[in-house]
């Protein structure tokens, strides 16, 4: 490819780029090029694009498990293609579109949950400050190691420094050292680290546990929860008890505390959202 040329499509090799399972309303996605320590090269970027496109619309999706297969989770950027097309408007194209599927993870209505074994470096460890919810084995490996090739983690760092304290991500980000598992979890990368043999069973029980609340009430949690992040006190707090009794007006809310009263398993509606209807 020149560097005059546009990012590479999915599916220009014989595998796809992003393997996609369904179950119970569970969508796993498994980044899928294990010889390349599932890079986000630009054909990786475009698929996993796609596949969060889709999921965004599909309502029977209720939780996003992504994972890496092989030995690593993901190692960042592609390098090698990143060398191979040297011109600042590739460079740009690259990294604006990895930030458009960052983004993407955060406005989806469905919670993401990272499944991480192996290695997390760079991009890879972005993806993984950026899912909602991350859980390891014991034995995955973390690192923004941009520095150590001469290459500062700016957008690894948006991720990181939202995710834990400044102390904490500028560590990760100056020195380039990597961290195991249970670190990631006493500085607030990830939420916990289990035994490797046991990680599908524990991001299977949560998963569940996730796809067994209201998926309204989640996805208008979630995006709540991140826009008053960049707001004032006072500006957060007035958004979100605004959010607090648009939420407590949808009928979901009305049959959980119904439920709740009766001393039953709620059922949840599935069905379309009027938004005036709740004003």
């Amino acid at each position: 490819m020149s560097d005059s040329e546009t990012l590479e499509k999915p599916g220009t090799d014989a595998a796809p780029y992003v393997l996609r399972s369904d179950d119970g309303g569970v969508a796993s996605l498994t980044l899928n090029r294990p010889d390349e320590l599932n890079a986000l090269s630009a054909g990786m970027l475009a698929a996993l694009q796609s596949e969060l496109n889709a999921i965004a619309g599909d309502s029977a999706v209720r939780v996003v498990v992504l994972s890496g297969a092989g030995r690593a989770f993901c190692a960042g950027h592609n390098l090698k293609q990143m060398r191979a097309n040297y011109s600042r408007e590739y460079q740009s194209q690259l990294f604006a579109t990895c930030s458009k599927m960052m983004q993407s993870i955060l406005q989806l209505p469905q919670p993401v949950v990272a499944k991480v074994s192996g290695l997390a470096t760079a991009a890879g460890c972005q993806l993984v400050a950026t899912c909602d919810l991350a859980v390891a084995a014991e034995s995955a490996r973390f690192a923004t190691s941009g520095i150590n090739v001469g290459l500062f983690c700016s957008t690894p760092g948006v991720a990181v420094g939202r995710t834990m304290t400044r102390k904490h991500a500028m560590d990760l980000l100056l020195t380039g050292d990597f961290v195991d598992a249970p670190r990631a979890a006493e500085i607030g990368l990830i939420n916990t680290s289990v035994p490797e043999a046991e990680l599908d069973a524990e991001v299977d029980v949560l998963a569940a546990k996730l796809a067994a609340k209201s998926a309204f009430a989640l996805a208008l949690g979630k995006q709540a929860f991140y826009r008053q992040l960049e707001m004032g006190i006072g500006e957060a707090y007035a958004f979100a008890g605004e959010e607090m009794a648009r939420n407590m007006m949808d009928r979901d809310a009305a049959e959980g505390i119904d439920a709740f009263i009766e001393k039953r398993d709620p059922e949840w509606d599935q069905g379309p959202r009027d938004d005036s209807a709740q004003d």
